[in-house]
């Protein structure tokens, strides 16, 4: 008796596999801002609110909408890994948000109601690496792939 195998599912090139990566941690993230003790002063969360007291890992200051918007995103990396392009694009594409999101924190009054996310300068500076980060690897994972095709 011989056994066949068959692969049927490719695999998942670099793009994909750091989309996917990036996808799980922001579920985790938005998972993680719901639970008590790693969120601190949760009974202090807010949906949508500059007052919003909690804070993720004691540092990060979250609302529910903030954990939510961390969800969503995390299931669209998961969606947009199953193609190279949408993992491309998710990563791109997410981390020019990232980026227009810190400029945001940048300007915005962090006691005004125009901070409704809310941020914090911890918030702040970590969606400026975000973004950089997501950029880079959706940009470096992808070089020279359309170039090479286009010689063939």
């Amino acid at each position: 008796m011989t056994t066949h195998t068959h692969a049927t599912a490719r695999a998942r090139t670099p793009v994909q596999q750091a989309a996917l990566l990036v996808g799980v941690v922001f579920l985790l993230v938005g998972i993680l801002g719901f639970i008590p003790g790693v969120t601190t002063d949760y009974d202090a969360m807010e949906f949508a609110s500059h007052e919003s007291g909690a804070e993720l890992l004691g540092v990060f200051q979250v609302s529910i909408l903030h954990n939510l918007v961390h969800l969503a995103l995390g299931a669209a990396g998961l969606l947009l890994s199953r193609t190279a392009p949408g993992a491309r694009s998710f990563l791109l594409v997410g981390g020019a948000v990232y980026l227009v999101l810190w400029v945001y924190g940048l300007i915005v009054d962090h006691h005004s109601d125009a901070n409704f996310v809310p941020l914090n300068t911890a918030d702040d500076w970590l969606h400026f690496v975000l973004g950089i980060a997501m950029i880079a690897l959706g940009a470096l994972l992808t070089r020279g792939h359309a170039t090479h095709r286009a010689r063939r």
